[in-house]
């Protein structure tokens, strides 16, 4: 990819893009902590620490990579965003929920010292359906309705959601690609310096490139299942003939040559 076409891709992305979220909050924690005040409603609230794409691997089922974990008084956050509706499913939630547990709960540690800890997904549509700007799950006794107090927290925040609330113009700045219009100058500023300032763009334009990368081979694979060949793909795709016939192989596909 030529670098004007690197830097309009950055000039275009916002905090909802995985990537450029993921880069943003990595190292801030300054960042992480406004979201979480917000969110949570706690302005107290402090971050003693974040670590952004941490993948917590399982022998016998599936692995997780989380976007953002965050331990804040005590608890564990884990903040992912979500643009498509199915990648914000309850069964998700739940099983991000379970890993945090497996993986804070080491072995010779009661099951009382397992922290608390909450699953935030910011979507960008209303994923539940009922018109709110954010949604609290939590257990209960059914017979009751007395809260299950096990730890486990779930939040949903409706990103279509943009009122002149705390949270209303945080989900404007999560959507918003130019730091001079955001809301909140801590997030405007992490914005621009990976947007403008050359240091900050020379670390998202490896980034911005994989993504692009990554679309190319999708692209790739469709047009090898729909036996096109080599060097038809080559021309559209811009990949040489070795590399389509390595995508090839890693896919488990014929080549038509």
């Amino acid at each position: 990819m030529q670098r004007e076409q690197i830097l309009e891709k950055i000039k275009r992305m916002c905090l909802m893009d995985d990537a450029f979220f993921n880069v943003c909050m990595d190292g801030s924690p300054e960042c992480v902590e406004l979201i979480l005040r917000i969110i949570m409603d706690e302005p107290t609230l402090q971050v003693q620490n974040v670590t952004t794409q941490r993948t917590i691997a399982n022998i016998s089922c599936r692995g997780v990579r989380f976007d953002v974990m965050a331990t804040a008084n005590g608890k564990v956050y884990d903040i992912e965003v979500q643009r498509a509706d199915e990648g914000a499913i309850p069964q998700r939630a739940r099983y991000n929920a379970y890993m945090i547990g497996a993986n804070e709960l080491r072995s010779g540690k009661a099951y009382n010292e397992l922290p608390e800890s909450c699953v935030i997904f910011i979507t960008a549509r209303d994923v539940i359906g009922d018109s709110l700007p954010i949604y609290h799950i939590d257990r209960i006794i059914r017979e009751t309705g007395k809260p299950f107090a096990d730890g486990d927290h779930i939040i949903y925040v409706n990103g279509e959601n943009r009122d002149d609330t705390p949270l209303g113009r945080l989900m404007q700045d999560f959507f918003c690609a130019v730091p001079n219009e955001m809301n909140y100058p801590v997030l405007a500023r992490r914005a621009r310096y990976f947007k403008e300032d050359e240091g900050g763009v020379a670390k998202m334009s490896p980034i911005t490139q994989e993504i692009f990368d990554e679309g190319k081979i999708e692209m790739v694979v469709k047009m090898l299942r729909a036996k096109q060949t080599l060097e038809f793909i080559s021309q559209i795709s811009e990949f040489t003939i070795e590399r389509i016939k390595e995508i090839a192989k890693q896919n488990d596909i014929a080549i038509v040559e």
